[in-house]
């Protein structure tokens, strides 16, 4: 693991190695009302993330089709002494909107409204950071970054950046900019990425591939924008479910092998798994789903797993959940 901080950490943003991911509040894709059940899951996730060390959380206003956001943003106001503890990050420019088609959405005007109502709904005066939710093909720099200036201006977003860019589509929203795209939120984990492919990081998933441009992973360490990795649990596939009916040889073979590692080091498979993203010379930081307390406090030794892990120890993993050796 490289021995340097995390570029957000250089940047005097954050030192949480960690952030929770808050897509599965109310319900996630069934936006559950902000009822005191939702309230109460909230809370003991966030006081879990808080015992682990997680000060970092991870929003976007279509999670929950804003819920997601509101329940947060209750127990904000119930206990407001812990607005000035965290870091708060969400996400803008995906619109699903009934009787519309999906669509994303970096035009000046939509971006400052969905500014305004993700703080209303988090009950907030500020955002941390904001993200730009995917790649819009129709996007305009000058607007982009017009609004940016305003919320800055305003107080309202205190840094900015992308997720699920590639590196020439960065160079062409910070050209227009005058201050520095912070972050770049990727789908990242154990056995999804091929890092060794003619320098072209691919996600490979079972129905489609997804290509990150050459050189994003190079541009955004030069240009110290701090990689977030999400979907970094891979979904369970190494921690238990590949036990399960349906999981792949080379997954079955990768949880075995995550098991007995954390066997092995009295750690968990969850800190296995994260600790062998994390190793990585980014400092790459995780973005974690779920909102089991058990499951967000068995990533807590993730960073200890990192530095302890060797160079066999991580070829060995990513072969295994290859199912094959590198060229």
């Amino acid at each position: 693991m490289s021995k340097g901080r995390m570029p957000l950490h250089k940047r005097g943003i954050t030192d949480s190695r960690l952030v929770l991911g808050c897509m599965k509040l109310c319900g996630g894709l069934k936006a559950n009302p902000v009822t005191e059940e939702e309230i109460r899951i909230a809370e003991r996730a966030i006081d879990a993330a808080l015992e682990a060390g997680i000060t970092m959380f991870d929003h976007a206003d279509v999670y929950a089709r804003g819920q997601a956001e509101a329940v947060f943003g209750e127990v904000l106001r119930r206990r407001p002494q812990l607005r000035d503890r965290i870091v708060l990050q969400s996400k803008c420019g995906y619109r699903v909107e009934q009787g519309s088609p999906k669509m994303y959405d970096f035009s000046r005007d939509h971006i400052l409204r969905a500014v305004d109502r993700s703080l209303a709904r988090l009950g907030t005066d500020r955002l941390d950071i904001l993200l730009l939710h995917r790649p819009d093909p129709l996007m305009e720099p000058d607007e982009i970054a017009e609004a940016f200036d305003r919320l800055k201006a305003a107080g309202k977003v205190g840094h900015f950046g992308v997720s699920n860019l590639g590196a020439d589509q960065i160079r062409y929203i910070q050209h227009a900019l005058d201050m520095p795209l912070v972050v770049n939120q990727l789908d990242l984990s154990l056995g999804k990425l091929d890092w060794l492919d003619s320098g072209v990081l691919m996600n490979r998933r079972i129905e489609h591939t997804v290509r990150f441009p050459e050189g994003t992973l190079e541009h955004c360490r030069m240009e110290n924008i701090q990689l977030q990795a999400w979907g970094s649990l891979a979904q369970g596939r190494y921690t238990g479910r590949a036990a399960e009916a349906g999981g792949t040889e080379a997954e079955r073979r990768t949880s075995e092998r995550v098991a007995r590692m954390a066997q092995e080091r009295d750690t968990t498979p969850e800190a296995i798994v994260l600790g062998w993203l994390m190793k990585h010379p980014a400092n790459i930081q995780p973005v974690i789903g779920t909102l089991n307390p058990a499951r967000i406090a068995a990533c807590a030794d993730a960073v200890r797993q990192a530095e302890a892990m060797t160079r066999e120890d991580w070829y060995g993993l990513y072969q295994t959940s290859r199912g094959h050796e590198i060229p």
